[in-house]
C-alpha cells in the first residue's frame, strides 16, 4: 500500500483506510485507495479546489481536460472530481477520473464513490480515458437519499450514469483535485470550466478555496474567473 499523508492527515487517513474494492474486468487493480472527506481540514491537505458550504445542495457539475501527467514516483495518485458532502461531513458522493502512477506510468481511470463505501473504478476497456480528453462530471440529488452520478468523456464519445443511495447531509458541494497518498504527479495546469452548483455558478456560494499541502504546498488554486464558473489548479511539487 502506498505511503499516506504526514502529520494529522496521516492519522485521519489511516483511521479511515478501507480494503481495496473489487475491480471490474479491464480495470487497473492498483487503484485501491478511497477518496475521503475533508473533515480534518486545516488548509487543504490532500484537497485543492473549491468547496461551497450551506445546506440542501442538489447538484454540482464541472468540465475539465484530462491533464498529461508525468509521474514522479509510484506513490503518485490524484483525481479531479465533483461531489456533494465531504467538507465537514462524513460522507461524499463523488465522481471523476483518477491518475495512478503505481505501475510506473500515468494510467487514467474513471471512478465514482459513495463514501464510506469503497470506490468503484470503471473498466478501462469500456470507458477509456487518456490525457487530453474532455471530461464532464456531475452529481445530482434525485430525492429519497438517492444520487445520480454522471461522467462523460466527449472526446471518446461515452457516458456513464449510475444512481446510488446514501443517507447524507447535503451540506457542501465541491469541485476538487485530491491525492489520497499526498503525492501528486506533475499535472502541469488543470483548468476547470462550467463549474455550477444547484444550477448556479460555483462563485454564487462564496466557496472556500483550498490549496493541497503535505508539509509544503503541492498545488495552487487560482481565483475564480469573472463568471464564477472557472478556475485552475497549478502543480508545484509531489
Amino acid at each position: 500500500m502506498r505511503r499516506f499523508l504526514t502529520g494529522l492527515a496521516t492519522v485521519a487517513v489511516a483511521a479511515a483506510t478501507l480494503a481495496a474494492p473489487a475491480v471490474p474486468a479491464g480495470a487497473v487493480a492498483a487503484s485501491g485507495l478511497s477518496f475521503r472527506p475533508l473533515h480534518y481540514n486545516i488548509n487543504g491537505y490532500n484537497w485543492g479546489g473549491y468547496a461551497a458550504q450551506g445546506s440542501g445542495f442538489t447538484s454540482v457539475s464541472a468540465t475539465w481536460t484530462e491533464a498529461n501527467a508525468t509521474c514522479n514516483s509510484t506513490n503518485d495518485l490524484y483525481a479531479p472530481w465533483v461531489g456533494i458532502d465531504g467538507y465537514g461531513s462524513s460522507t461524499v458522493e463523488q465522481t471523476g477520473v483518477a491518475t495512478d502512477c503505481s505501475s510506473g506510468r500515468a494510467v487514467h481511470q474513471a471512478w465514482y464513490e459513495m463514501y464510506p463505501a469503497n470506490p468503484v473504478y470503471l473498466s478501462t476497456g469500456s470507458y477509456p480515458v487518456s490525457a487530453g480528453d474532455r471530461i464532464t462530471a456531475s452529481v445530482t440529488y434525485a430525492g429519497s437519499s438517492k444520487y445520480t452520478l454522471k461522467l462523460t468523456d466527449s472526446s471518446r464519445g461515452w457516458t456513464y450514469t449510475t444512481t446510488k443511495s446514501l443517507s447524507s447531509q447535503r451540506a457542501s458541494a465541491e469541485v476538487i483535485i485530491e491525492s489520497p497518498t499526498g503525492a501528486y504527479p506533475n499535472f502541469g495546469t488543470l483548468n476547470f470550466t462550467s463549474a455550477t452548483v444547484n444550477g448556479n455558478s460555483l462563485g454564487t456560494y462564496g466557496p472556500v478555496a483550498l490549496d493541497p499541502s503535505n508539509g509544503a504546498y503541492e498545488a495552487r488554486t487560482s481565483a475564480l474567473g469573472s463568471g464564477g464558473t472557472s478556475f485552475s489548479e497549478t502543480y508545484l511539487r509531489e
